[in-house]
């Protein structure tokens, strides 16, 4: 897949499932940035996706 289409994919996702995202919110609230920004890249079913689609990018 060229890299353009991958980086599409990657803002569709985001747009349609991150933008009012309560756990990011949440999480970011009671515990900090840090940790919801981990909790998305760790355990969240679209963070996975959104890394497992960025790993073509190498």
């Amino acid at each position: 897949m060229e890299k353009k289409k991958i980086v599409q994919e990657v803002e569709s996702i985001m747009d349609q499932y991150c933008d009012e995202c309560f756990l990011y919110k949440y999480h970011r609230k009671e515990k900090g940035r840090n940790f919801a920004h981990r909790f998305c890249i760790t355990q969240c079913t679209v963070g996975l996706k959104i890394k497992s689609i960025g790993k073509e990018l190498n």
